[in-house]
């Protein structure tokens, strides 16, 4: 037993270690808690994924963190669709199979998209150009069969992708707008709803928090809407820089498509540590660089750029159905691809959670 003195001793150090630790930490009891565990009452929390990772020691992390995953490219037409007469389902099916045998969500990524698309969907036996009445006929049978294989196991779908031009234009030029203006996308949602009454569907785009291109993106669902079309949500894919966006244009893009009743889902959030535009890509011959170091500075302006996205998400929880990081950790990312390492996510490149990591747990 403590003599009084020896209590005394204690009972101050105590206190000093205490005062010591007013920065905020996480307690022990949260070493087992997951993103989607802080988040649980707010909104699913996601990330993109590859089969590899599904067979690595990312694989424990994916099931800690996350409750719905997203295939990277393994449900994209080119990759799950190579030829008019075959289809190519390993990757998507393990995909879809490791969320059902851990019970977390999975978003369909996506049905129609410019980019990865098979030369064969546009083409006929002799390199020609297909009518729209072909085109939207191959397209029908391909979102049929590919909906039809996953109904009741995915739960929502980017339908269309990155339909909107990013100059002055409405819609981007593509074969698929060549061909059959916007009906393409009409059809498409058409398509998929009949495939899967119950499922969620998105039109799911990039730099949507621009004046400019969100207002047209607007227009689109919009007039979707109004035609009856069955879009239901739009996907805002957040490929972010520690310099954009900004608060104020973040609310302004959740208010402005929430207001046509969509359900409003940040698809593909990934801030780089780079400025620039749509996730510091390297655009119009910006000078490349190879830096892979992530520097004290780096760390803060990240820091508080998904501090301050949090904060947004969570004020309109009513609004937002879902946030979905594009790749798991710095381990590997799309952005990685550019020249340079990149480091826009959460855990770094040992799996472990990064100093933001405890800024978006922190509420």
């Amino acid at each position: 037993m403590m003599n009084n003195k020896r209590k005394l001793i204690y009972c101050t150090g105590a206190i000093a270690l205490c005062l010591a630790g007013l920065a905020w930490r996480p307690s022990p009891t949260d070493s087992d808690k997951g993103l989607k565990d802080y988040y649980k009452k707010y909104f699913p929390i996601g990330a993109a994924v590859t089969p590899r990772e599904l067979h690595s020691e990312e694989s424990k992390l994916i099931v800690k963190e996350f409750s719905s995953i997203t295939p990277e490219n393994a449900m994209k037409m080119g990759p799950i669709h190579p030829e008019e007469n075959r289809f190519y389902w390993p990757d998507a099916d393990s995909i879809v199979a490791f969320a059902q045998r851990n019970h977390l969500k999975v978003r369909g990524h996506t049905l129609c998209w410019h980019a990865q698309a098979p030369n064969w969907m546009f083409r006929d036996s002799a390199g020609n150009d297909v009518s729209k009445e072909v085109l939207l006929d191959r397209l029908r049978k391909h979102i049929h069969t590919v909906v039809s294989r996953y109904k009741g196991k995915i739960y929502a779908w980017d339908v269309v992708n990155e339909a909107i031009a990013d100059d002055t234009t409405f819609l981007r030029k593509t074969k698929w707008s060549q061909i059959t203006g916007q009906e393409f996308i009409e059809k498409a949602f058409v398509y998929a709803h009949e495939a899967d009454p119950k499922a969620v569907l998105f039109y799911n785009d990039y730099n949507t928090e621009q004046p400019a291109k969100r207002e047209k993106i607007y227009k689109l669902l919009k007039g979707l809407r109004e035609k009856g079309i069955p879009v239901q949500g739009v996907g805002l894919q957040a490929h972010w820089s520690v310099t954009n966006p900004s608060r104020e244009e973040l609310e302004n893009s959740i208010k402005l498509f929430s207001s046509l009743g969509l359900q409003v889902q940040f698809t593909e959030l990934d801030i780089s540590v780079y400025a620039g535009r749509q996730g510091g890509q390297l655009i119009n011959g910006e000078q490349q660089q190879t830096k892979a170091t992530f520097t004290p500075e780096m760390e803060q302006q990240q820091l508080e750029k998904y501090k301050m996205a949090f904060e947004v998400f969570r004020k309109y929880r009513k609004q937002i159905t879902g946030v979905t990081f594009w790749n798991v950790s710095d381990r590997y990312t799309w952005l990685d691809g550019r020249g340079r390492k990149n480091f826009p996510l959460l855990f770094n490149t040992e799996l472990k959670p990064k100093k933001a990591y405890w800024e978006v747990v922190k509420f």
